[in-house]
């Protein structure tokens, strides 16, 4: 065992007297030691149940013969630090877990690692660190947040977010508002609609890496305590028999992954966490093409808040993952390796859609393409992303003079000022990977608009959007402004047109202008200190994954 190297002869008298300190007797010296990472904290409604999810684990591990080793993670609330500097550190914080796992089962010398992550970056950046140490690993994802209930419908924070817009276009009054901001979100547990955290919760268990149902399995529930025990069990199992995150994570299962993505009509930010994903493993390519072949490939087949009525519950209620695969049949490969020590297969032998109203058939697909397009086009050579699940087909072509915007602040000031106009194309740019820095989310300027009724408008950034945009939101345009790339020579009133069925996004402007006025751009100063800094210096493109190298 790997942990032998800090319990195991005469040489680590000191090291198991360290151990002794916290509580490990002569017995447990012969078992595994199991890391488990846990994002718990008491200000991410995602994470406050997870001190006590965790027990469940531990029960798990040491009923099947191992030591439990609990650590912690960070984690940060999009929606909290939504449409302010703390943004900034949402996406970067991705690196920092990735580390924290990586260093504190490097540093430990664990067999094997139980995952506990609930919200958007947090998910990916534990199995980031996990894949570079590649010891057997298990995720525990902490389950969806029940829907709110306002007037018979179903609430979320997307629906506070778009309230309001609706105040400020004095459609409903500050007190209604306040009616919905007390119900939306419920309790513990990530935010109920098919955002960026359930996204990657679907994105995980369609990998293999967690129990069959564990992405809808919701927060607070016997089920959810019963699979955190379960995977404390099957993490003993998979040390046992060696099986580690680079027998799971192939090709084959990131293309199922993707696939799963696309029939969901997932959260745009999948293709960042993917392929970043993918960099650490090795043997895999993951890249926008990859994407952009899959969508065509595969039919949208769910509509789940923010792109329906659906919510998290009804798709769990419907079967869940193992329905969703099942009923993609010969668009997925069954064969890959899961945590279960069994292959998908093997574990979807006997699995049913149970409601075709919400994971609909492939003869009666949403959409017949996927629910995530990568568009391409003079302003983005390298690419972008939409959630083309979430929009409006009369919004899939639009054409428009651009109002250009250098940062959050600016354009969400536009935006309750009412200088936004139906036909118009914003532009947001230098709110990249290097240019904001951090990639911030533009949550609070789509959810306006769609409060505020202003529908015939699209949006392009380098930065990105919520899991729960709807609307067409054109993020992740590559390469960024901060990095030369066309966006940042967009003018007030230039043409734009976004294709989005023929997948592309073009300014009406010759390469030569583009060429001259690229050499004439002037960036905007941001004065960076701390970690974002060297973030900064670091980061890659978005359309790689936004990694750090």
């Amino acid at each position: 065992m790997k942990s032998d190297n800090i319990k195991k002869g005469i040489q680590r008298a000191p090291h198991r007297s360290l151990l002794r300190a916290c509580g490990v007797e002569d017995k447990d010296f012969e078992k595994p030691f199991i890391g488990i990472a846990n994002s718990f904290t008491d200000i991410v409604p995602g994470h406050i149940h997870l001190r006590d999810l965790v027990e469940f684990v531990k029960e798990g591990i040491i009923a099947a013969g191992g030591v439990p080793f609990e650590f912690d993670t960070m984690a940060i609330c999009d929606g909290i630090s939504m449409n302010h500097e703390g943004m900034k550190y949402s996406l970067p914080s991705r690196e920092i877990i990735a580390a924290t796992v990586e260093s504190m089962a490097k540093g430990h010398a664990f067999d094997g690692l139980v995952l506990i992550p609930s919200c958007d970056k947090v998910v990916p950046g534990m199995i980031m660190g996990a894949s570079r140490i590649n010891i057997p690993s298990i995720v525990v994802t902490g389950g969806p947040m029940a829907a709110g209930n306002y007037k018979g419908k179903n609430a979320d924070l997307i629906t506070v977010f778009e309230a309001v817009g609706e105040y400020s276009a004095g459609k409903i009054e500050e007190s209604e508002v306040y009616e919905i901001e007390k119900c939306a979100c419920p309790g513990a547990g990530s935010c109920s609609g098919l955002f960026t955290a359930n996204t990657m919760a679907s994105i995980t268990e369609t990998l293999g890496l967690s129990l069959p149902l564990c992405a809808t399995t919701h927060a607070n529930t016997e089920e959810n305590n019963k699979i955190a025990y379960e995977s404390g069990v099957k993490i003993i199992e998979l040390v046992e028999k060696d099986i580690k995150p680079s027998d799971i994570l192939t090709q084959e299962a990131f293309n199922n992954a993707i696939a799963v993505d696309m029939a969901l009509g997932g959260s745009s930010n999948t293709a960042l966490h993917i392929p970043a994903l993918a960099s650490e493993v090795k043997g895999v390519d993951v890249d926008l093409e990859l994407f952009d072949k899959i969508s065509r490939e595969v039919p949208h087949i769910a509509l789940i808040s923010p792109a329906g009525e659906d919510s998290m519950m009804d798709l769990h209620l419907a079967g869940g993952i193992p329905a969703v695969l099942k009923t993609l049949g010969d668009k997925i490969n069954t064969a890959p390796l899961t945590v279960t020590g069994l292959t998908i297969a093997e574990n979807i032998e006997n699995v049913e859609n149970k409601n075709t109203d919400v994971i609909h058939t492939l003869d009666n697909p949403v959409h017949k393409d996927g629910g995530i397009a990568i568009l391409k086009g003079n302003l983005a050579p390298n690419g972008s992303v939409v959630k083309k699940g979430a929009v409006a087909e009369n919004l899939m072509h639009l054409k428009g003079p651009a109002k250009v915007f250098n940062s959050e602040e600016e354009v969400t000031q536009a935006i309750f000022n009412h200088e936004i106009q139906e036909r118009d194309i914003i532009v947001i740019r230098y709110e990249g990977p290097k240019g904001g820095p951090g990639m911030r989310e533009m949550l609070n300027a789509t959810s306006a608009l769609a409060g505020m009724g202003i529908k015939d408008v699209g949006l392009i950034t380098d930065g990105r959007f919520s899991g729960g945009t709807r609307g067409p939101c054109i993020g992740h345009v590559s390469p960024e402004a901060m990095a030369d790339g066309p966006i940042a020579i967009v003018q007030n009133g230039d043409i734009i047109e976004i294709d989005i069925n023929n997948r592309s996004i073009n300014v009406d402007l010759t390469d030569e202008e583009i060429s001259n006025r690229l050499s004439k751009v002037e960036k905007p100063e941001s004065e960076v200190d701390g970690w974002l800094s060297i973030y900064q210096k670091i980061v890659q493109s978005a359309d790689s994954g936004a990694i750090l190298r």
